[in-house]
C-alpha cells in the first residue's frame, strides 16, 4: 500500500496539484499546512480506500500509525516511508551553529 501511495504521488497529475501547492507555500511552515498537507491527504486518501481505511483524514491517520508501528520492524519500510514524508514535508534547516544561543561572542 506504501509502495502505491508513493507512486501515487509520481503520478503528473498529482505531481503537478503538489507543485502548485507547494508553490502557493512559498516554503512557509503555516502555509505548508494550508496548501500542501490537504493536497498530499487527498493524494492518499484515493490510494488508500481502496485497502479498508476511511476515505477522510482519520483513514490517512490510521495509515500513518499504521506505517510507523511497521518503521522498526522493517528497513524497507522505514526507506519508503521516508521518501513519503520528504514529499510533502518541507526540508528541516537548522539554525546557523551559535546563532542565538547565548553563547560566548568570539573577540
Amino acid at each position: 500500500v506504501l509502495a502505491e501511495v508513493i507512486k501515487a504521488f509520481g503520478a503528473p497529475e498529482n505531481a503537478q496539484r503538489m507543485e502548485e501547492a507547494r508553490d502557493n507555500a512559498c516554503n512557509d511552515m503555516g502555509k505548508m499546512l494550508q496548501f500542501l498537507l490537504p493536497v498530499a491527504t487527498q493524494i492518499q486518501q484515493e490510494v488508500i480506500k481502496a485497502y479498508g481505511f476511511s476515505s477522510d483524514g482519520e483513514g490517512v491517520l490510521k495509515f500513518a500509525r499504521l506505517i510507523k508501528s511497521y518503521e522498526s520492524q522493517d528497513p524497507e519500510i522505514a526507506s519508503m516511508s521516508g521518501k513519503l514524508k520528504a514529499m510533502f514535508l518541507p526540508p528541516m534547516t537548522l539554525p546557523p551553529h551559535g546563532a542565538g544561543t547565548g553563547g560566548v561572542a568570539a573577540s
